[in-house]
């Protein structure tokens, strides 16, 4: 984010925020020490959010103008994920596998999991990681991130994935994200599979690295445009401690892949304490 202005305590921006929103103006409104700060998302908007500032402060109407309802160019509904495409490319491969596992079932479950399963003598054997990646399998250190079994699974994976992973991919850039997607996932799945567990999957070890990373960001580097209500921290680690117990198995929720959380956690939680050191740094 870039910061614009700063603004006493005592000002009541309000009114001001409800009209850059309706003006489709990304931003956002930080306490600091010295005042409240108006932060911008999109730096080509500048010259846009001055002229309402300009406006806001001679007293002006700020809304714009009620026009008929058009329809959007499939451009214009394409354009939060093209701001965003490793975010959005993750989204996808989840929802393609979901639908490919609805149509081919157990193959694709098969062809992802953390080593080969293959059906013998009426049961399930399993491979080993060693042969698998010795053979050429690479993929599946990070394909079981991409495997979910069931709505309620997915959803909850894609609404955690679009929301932490947006914010790390338009304030940090593709490459940061595409660098904890990686390392979160195949961190995950090595802490899972390290339990003796083969047969799990899912984007929550990723979305728990992109919650401790962004959250630490937002507390050790508050410049740089992170945030995180402390609700939902709260919440999700209340969530990863409850699938824990065994009253989450007694509600319904077993088999929940709790080292792979873990696992994703502890990652988010050391490259957010390396990368809001160095933005300390400069700052």
């Amino acid at each position: 984010m870039y910061r614009v202005i700063l603004l006493p305590h005592d000002v009541d921006t309000r009114e001001l925020r409800r009209a850059l929103w309706a003006h489709r103006i990304g931003h956002r409104v930080t306490e600091e020490s010295e005042g409240q700060v108006l932060w911008l998302v999109d730096p080509e908007q500048h010259d846009a959010m001055l002229r309402l500032l300009e406006r806001w402060r001679q007293g002006e109407p700020l809304m714009p103008e009620q026009a008929p309802a058009a329809r959007r160019s499939p451009g214009e509904l394409l354009g939060p994920f093209r701001q965003v495409p490793v975010t959005s490319l993750a989204l996808a491969l989840c929802l393609g596998v979901f639908a490919a596992m609805g149509v081919l079932g157990d193959r694709v479950v098969a062809a992802l999991t953390v080593v080969p399963v293959v059906v013998a003598n009426g049961g399930l054997a399993f491979g080993n990681l060693g042969e698998a990646l010795a053979s050429g399998q690479v993929w599946r250190l990070l394909s079981p991130a991409f495997l979910h079994f069931g709505w309620m699974h997915l959803i909850f994976n894609m609404l955690w994935l679009w929301y932490f992973g947006r914010q790390v991919e338009a304030l940090q850039g593709s490459m940061r994200m595409l660098t904890l997607l990686l390392v979160a996932g195949i961190g995950a799945n090595l802490a899972q599979y390290a339990t003796g567990t083969v047969l799990f999957g899912g984007m929550s070890g990723v979305d728990f690295a992109l919650l401790a990373y962004v959250w630490l960001m937002s507390r050790r580097a508050p410049r740089s445009g992170f945030f995180v209500p402390q609700m939902l921290v709260v919440f999700m680690l209340g969530w990863l401690v409850f699938a824990m117990t065994d009253m989450a198995a007694m509600v319904g929720f077993g088999n929940v892949a709790n080292e792979a959380h873990l696992g994703g956690l502890v990652v988010g939680l050391a490259l957010g304490w390396y990368h809001s050191g160095r933005a300390r740094r400069q700052s």
